[in-house]
């Protein structure tokens, strides 16, 4: 029956269901994770960089974080094709909105022009819907710090620690059992490398599959987006001193034939 209802954004299923926004929603569940984590000093954006092949020459850029403007970034999961144009579209929104009323953009109205043009690419005809979400972190007078979540839905909303990607479920529910609301900064980055460590499919975390990224205040300059060098992250990693999800998994295993063979472990 969906297979009738699903070539078309504009036509809904009997059950009231629009599968193509469906199928977009669950592409970012295949993407590289990402967290973000939102703290009195600052927020925290966090990701998993994939490296394809060995023979790929490793740029200085990120491809999972970007400076939006100098109160704002964000963090990407999914299509990074897609991302670029609703990162263009940003930033040129952002200077507009600056040039015309000599102010920095506010947060939320930002995320909501987004979204308006992700909603608008899903009942248009001809056009498929944007196969990105978004982590938002961003500063302003009024609300302070703040971190914002988007899907390619259009769907947006505030959030104290999140995140998006492959096993997000995991990492959500590690976020809710350690996430506090006094973390601080320090905190936030240890705990935002312990969910990546859950997520990523690896035997060990360094810098060559972690891209970290801090939005913090200057006293003097303002809003500062800092993303971390290879050095301090390999430094974090280590003073977190947590294992990989795949260590976990063979610790797991460990148990269950201890068990199975009628020892028990202490």
């Amino acid at each position: 029956m969906a297979r009738r209802y699903d070539s078309r954004t504009t036509i809904f299923s009997p059950e009231g269901r629009l599968y193509q926004v469906e199928y977009a929603i669950e592409a970012i569940s295949h993407a590289s994770s990402a967290v973000g984590i939102l703290t009195k000093e600052g927020v925290v954006l966090a990701a998993e960089k994939k490296i394809t092949s060995k023979l790929v020459e490793v740029s200085s850029k990120t491809e999972k974080m970007y400076q939006l403007a100098d109160h704002l970034a964000c963090a990407v999961a999914g299509i990074t094709a897609d991302a670029n144009i609703l990162i263009n579209f940003s930033r040129v929104s952002s200077q507009q909105y600056l040039h015309k009323y000599q102010q920095p953009i506010p947060i939320e109205q930002l995320v909501q022009q987004v979204c308006d043009w992700k909603q608008y690419y899903t009942q248009i005809g001809g056009l498929r819907p944007f196969g990105v979400a978004f982590l938002y972190a961003g500063y302003d007078d009024y609300f302070k710090f703040q971190l914002y979540q988007s899907d390619p839905s259009g769907t947006y909303g505030g959030w104290k620690a999140t995140a998006i990607g492959a096993n997000n479920q995991s990492a959500q529910s590690t976020l809710k059992q350690e996430y506090r609301d006094d973390m601080s900064l320090d905190d936030a980055l240890k705990l935002a490398i312990k969910v990546l460590s859950k997520t990523i499919d690896s035997t060990d975390l360094n810098a060559n599959k972690l891209e970290i990224g801090t939005l913090t205040l200057d006293p003097v300059k303002g809003p500062r987006f800092q993303i971390f060098n290879e050095n301090r992250i390999n430094d974090l990693v280590q003073q977190c001193d947590i294992k990989s999800k795949r260590d976990d998994d063979d610790d797991d295993e460990d148990r269950n034939l201890l068990r199975s063979s009628g020892m028990t472990t202490k």
